[in-house]
């Protein structure tokens, strides 16, 4: 789920020597004066160098702090040197590496390699790299903020922690978490999806209205029921390719966005509180589930998706930003020309009865999608949208967004392999021959295909 922060970092792979490695170190300390610096000193006399750090309140050690550190190291052996400094300082618990990549190694190689540039940030290059997602997230979900309407309800938070726990320690390949809701949290459930079902014929596009009525066939959504992750990833692959993955809460809008090259989007689990059912100042069930899923199982918004998400790989702080907001204005609050009228597609419309109905007056701005125009506009969190972007279709959103894409900085392409789940990097000439080849035999099946047409 991105927002805006915006509703928008590794598995650990096989020891190598490396050039170079960037690395996701994970360290807990103790509250006290100076906790922070011994440890950056520790890191200095490793020799190393630190490119991010990112804290948040402590689970390991009491009324202490979680830090993730990014570092640059030349070799395998410098890594474990680090960790080793790190744990001889003695306020500090539960050293591990969260993450490790051969940054110029994984991305070079083969004839006519062309050389990257260094600082070209990580990024996954296979589906199972997403672990590393897991406890890297802005906000957790369990950490709700004073006006929050569940903040003051233990037992409300109590449950969200059980949630949210279980999506710390999904990893890929496992069964996808199973929650047995309880009554309180489906009858917020049925408020909800009842209110939205009646306004979807109105208000939505024809792809949405297409696709609900086959998840309350196959994923049993309905008004009685919050239906499972699970059944509802198992759906979208069959349809699409896409699946679904657990988080914790908010994730970086880069960690989001490289999701989406997967095919994979990450969903929430737990639900708003019972006592505004109509109101939630983050993403949850409802919106993931009634806002985002339906359209991630039309082939042509699957693949406008997935194009945001392949561009983002290996892209710049600044390209992110703007990534990050044509997945704003499309995604969340798009809006789209259907038989001479407008139609919602955006999930933070589809998921929102006020906006939904607010959109499609005469008092907001309406655009057209132009995706060089659409990355100037600003944009509020916390009040309906001012300005929205109307498509003409998801086929031409795709178009267009590929053109932008292509006027973006990154020293390379990328391709997915869906049959390996794998992101490929086109920087060699032995790697674009093989991709050429492939093309070539795609071809030669369509020609095949059309004769007999």
């Amino acid at each position: 789920m991105l927002q805006r922060n915006p509703h928008v970092s590794q598995t650990h792979h096989d020891a190598v020597t490396m050039r170079e490695l960037r690395t996701t170190l994970f360290f807990s300390v103790q509250d006290q004066v100076g906790a922070l610096d011994e440890c950056l000193h520790a890191l200095k006399a490793a020799d190393v160098s630190m490119t991010r750090i990112e804290s948040r309140p402590s689970k390991v050690a009491e009324r202490g702090y979680d830090f993730f550190v990014d570092i640059d190291a030349r070799t395998k052996e410098l890594v474990e040197c680090v960790v080793e400094e790190i744990k001889r300082v003695k306020i500090v618990r539960d050293v591990r590496i969260v993450s490790s990549l051969g940054a110029l190694e994984s991305l070079g190689g083969g004839e006519g390699s062309q050389g990257l540039d260094q600082q070209v940030p990580w990024f996954p290059r296979k589906v199972s790299d997403l672990d590393t997602f897991a406890e890297k997230v802005l906000e957790m979900g369990e950490e709700l903020s004073s006006d929050h309407p569940g903040a003051k309800d233990p037992v409300y938070r109590r449950r969200r922690m059980e949630i949210v726990q279980k999506a710390k320690e999904y990893r890929s390949g496992q069964p996808l978490p199973h929650i047995d809701y309880t009554e309180q949290e489906k009858d917020t459930w049925r408020q909800v999806y009842t209110r939205l079902r009646d306004m979807y014929p109105k208000y939505a596009c024809r792809e949405f209205l297409h696709v609900l009525p086959l998840l309350e066939q196959n994923c049993a959504y309905g008004p009685d029921n919050i239906p499972q992750i699970e059944d509802i990833s198992r759906f979208l692959k069959d349809c699409t390719g896409f699946t679904l993955r657990p988080v914790m809460g908010l994730l970086t809008p880069r960690d989001f966005l490289n999701s989406l090259a997967f095919r994979v989007f990450h969903s929430t689990q737990y639900i708003r509180h019972h006592s505004d059912p109509y109101y939630t100042p983050e993403p949850d069930c409802c919106h993931e589930l009634l806002g985002h899923v339906p359209l991630f199982a039309d082939p042509n918004f699957a693949e406008l998706a997935q194009e945001v998400g392949l561009a983002s790989l290996g892209a710049s702080d600044e390209d992110i930003e703007k990534l990050a907001t044509i997945f704003w204005f499309t995604a969340e609050f798009g809006l789209c020309r259907e038989d001479g009228s407008i139609r919602a597609y955006g999930a933070g419309l589809l998921s929102s009865f006020g906006e939904l109905e607010y959109a499609l007056t005469e008092v907001p701005t309406r655009l057209e999608f132009e995706p060089s125009k659409t990355v100037e506009q600003k944009y509020p969190i916390t009040e309906y949208q001012p300005v929205y972007f109307v498509a003409d279709s998801f086929r031409d959103a795709t178009a267009k967004l590929r053109e932008f894409n292509a006027t973006m900085k990154r020293p390379f392409q990328v391709r997915y392999n869906p049959y390996t789940q794998s992101v490929d990097v086109l920087n060699s000439k032995d790697k674009v021959q093989h991709f050429a080849r492939s093309i070539s035999n795609e071809m030669q099946l369509l020609a095949s295909a059309l004769e007999h047409v």
